[in-house]
């Protein structure tokens, strides 16, 4: 609750800051999805904000001149991602 506000007015503050949209996934993307929610036990709105939130931020990175690297748990070496 804010400071000077109610939880009814808080709520509504949220709400009228989101906004729909309507996404046509590839048959491809929408089993990335079912698995992404699996995994998270998260909503699919919550998973493809915070997807969208962690694309934004990758592509940031490389936009900046900044490299990303993952590590498989079973590996030894980093590997570079690249998106195109």
């Amino acid at each position: 609750m804010s400071k000077n506000g109610t939880a009814a007015q808080d709520e509504t503050a949220v709400t009228q800051r989101l906004e729909r949209v309507t996404v046509n996934l590839t048959p491809r993307s929408s089993r990335a999805l079912d698995e992404a929610v699996s995994i998270t036990g998260d909503s699919k709105t919550d998973t493809i904000n915070r997807a969208l939130q962690v694309y934004a931020y990758l592509e940031r990175v490389q936009r900046e001149g900044g490299k990303v690297f993952v590590q498989d748990a079973d590996q030894d070496h980093l590997e570079r991602l690249k998106f195109f």
